[in-house]
């Protein structure tokens, strides 16, 4: 077959056993009603708690990559420059009250520095998450995309590619054809990098679909085989 997507079964599921359920715990992609039930479980069900657990292990080094950013100078300087615009008089000096406004008006401005990393953020660079499943197929992936870093990470659940076979990863934009973003490398945790014309409608919502392909991929630019596994990207 050759241009057309097959599904593996008519539609993907709603739920990927407790495996994926609990993987999607951990990524926090659960509706809140959802994730009420999830929490429920984990206190009263303990082979679900281990599941917790270990999707919380193994999804760490996805969350490693991601270091924490420093706030800049310039952040405190514009702080200050907000708060303090004004030299005080000479009289002022040795007002009790003028002290007092003093120290609470540096308290606020400490607990705005804290709080806000930087005064006026750049527009933050969106991430995006899907869950990958079908009907009729093993296959599992959970998908992180990673705007600022041009990549997604993808986690596998479950499923094998047979021999001779390949997992490669497709955009799905509306009613236009899949284009290509890779095919996925072997692996529990792997990282993709996108092209920027990919990006762009990435950040704009799209649906990610595995195909099982020949060993390399596709060799006509389209999908060749069936769907395994499919899911939207919704923000995080």
């Amino acid at each position: 077959m050759s241009g057309k997507m097959t599904l593996a079964g008519d539609d993907r599921p709603e739920s990927g056993g407790d495996d994926l359920f609990a993987a999607e715990y951990v990524l926090g992609v659960l509706a809140a009603d959802e994730r009420e039930i999830a929490s429920r479980r984990i206190d009263a069900d303990a082979a679900f708690a281990r599941l917790v657990d270990a999707w919380e292990a193994r999804l760490s080094p996805m969350a490693d990559a991601y270091p924490e950013t420093v706030p800049p100078i310039r952040a405190k300087e514009a702080l200050d420059r907000r708060l303090f615009v004004a030299e005080p008089r000479a009289g002022l000096w040795s007002s009790l009250a003028f002290w007092r406004g003093l120290a609470a008006a540096s308290v606020a401005a400490l607990a705005i520095y804290i709080a806000v990393p930087y005064l006026n953020p750049p527009a933050e660079q969106p991430r995006l998450i899907a869950s990958l499943a079908a009907d009729g197929s093993d296959v599992r992936y959970l998908a992180v995309y990673d705007a600022a870093r041009r990549e997604v990470g993808l986690s596998h659940v479950s499923g094998e590619r047979a021999a001779g076979k390949d997992f490669e990863l497709w955009m799905i934009e509306g009613k236009n054809a899949p284009v290509s973003m890779g095919v996925i490398p072997a692996g529990r945790i792997t990282h993709m990098i996108i092209s920027p014309a990919v990006q762009e409608k990435l950040a704009q919502g799209a649906v990610l679909a595995v195909s099982l392909e020949p060993a390399g991929g596709s060799p006509t630019g389209q999908p060749t085989g069936p769907v395994v596994a499919a899911g939207d990207l919704k923000s995080i």
